[in-house]
């Protein structure tokens, strides 16, 4: 009797959880549900990097140095963070999934650093994206895309749990694109419709249809493919946010900072808006 073939998600053998704890008010990270729930249909291993950044040291003249307080604070924050990272180990548990787990206690930046070291590492990290983009987290995920040479999947608040049947891959043919859309492979293989969408002015979209080539070769590898073009009402990203919703999509898949991130300070940038207001999970790769 054939066995069933695998899981394309199989192919993610090791996944990094990371969150940050920085707020005692702040209980809810959904980048720990979201990941346990990929590492279950992948079957993958999971790592658990709860970290508190703690305000003892470099980051004390923040408060005044002579603050009783800190320490407090210090102390409520690590045992947050070990909560975390204990719920999501007994989770993994009880899902069947070998987890390790690690509770490191840092400084700002080393705390962002030690998760972009860790993320080289993994096949995939996993990361949450507060809202409105707050600015721990958007570093974070800054940090470990460029400082990792591997992918994150950013998720927001709205999206506690995995779910990949409609996945949107933002095309612009630029080489962070393509780079995002074969690490993805996995999920794109996995998924029930991929649509690649690209967005540019309505006249350029008469005379060019900058996907279809690149929807022939992920159709090679097994995704299930169509290709829009769409014009642009708004920014790029106000384009990808609006399509996003109107499709119902699980996830985007896109390519980072394809100008420097000053330039995107600055000018504004189609990475910079989608992490300071993400629709949907957002896969990205630098």
């Amino acid at each position: 009797m054939s066995m069933p073939a695998p899981s394309p998600l199989a192919a993610f053998r090791d996944i990094l959880v990371g969150t940050i704890v920085e707020d005692e008010r702040d209980r809810v990270s959904p980048a720990v549900g979201y990941g346990l729930s990929l590492a279950e249909a992948a079957g993958a291993h999971v790592t658990i990097l709860s970290s508190s950044w703690c305000l003892v040291g470099t980051d004390a003249w923040l408060q005044g140095t002579a603050d009783p307080g800190i320490g407090v604070v210090d102390r409520r924050l690590d045992a947050l963070a070990r909560a975390y990272a204990e719920n999501a180990a007994g989770a993994a548990a009880q899902a069947g999934l070998v987890c390790t787990w690690e509770t490191p206690r840092l400084p700002y930046p080393e705390v962002v650093h030690r998760l972009a070291a860790e993320a080289r590492l993994h096949d995939l990290t996993v990361l949450d994206l507060g809202p409105r983009g707050e600015i721990l987290s958007r570093e974070t995920v800054e940090a470990a895309l460029i400082g990792s040479g591997r992918p994150v999947l950013a998720v927001p608040r709205s999206h506690p749990a995995f779910a990949g049947q409609r996945i949107l891959v933002a095309w612009d043919g630029s080489l962070q694109a393509a780079r995002a859309a074969n690490d993805a492979l996995p999920l794109l293989r996995a998924a029930d419709a991929v649509e690649i969408v690209s967005v540019g002015d309505a006249d350029d979209l008469l005379t060019s249809v900058p996907g279809a080539e690149f929807a022939r070769h992920l159709a090679r590898h097994g995704a299930a493919v169509t290709v829009s073009d769409l014009p642009q009402n708004g920014s790029i990203a106000d384009t990808l946010r609006s399509h996003a919703g109107l499709v119902r999509a699980d996830l985007m898949v896109m390519g980072a900072y394809r100008h420097s991130r000053a330039r995107e300070f600055v000018f504004g940038g189609v990475t910079r808006s989608l992490l300071m207001d993400a629709p949907v999970p957002l896969f990205l790769a630098h």
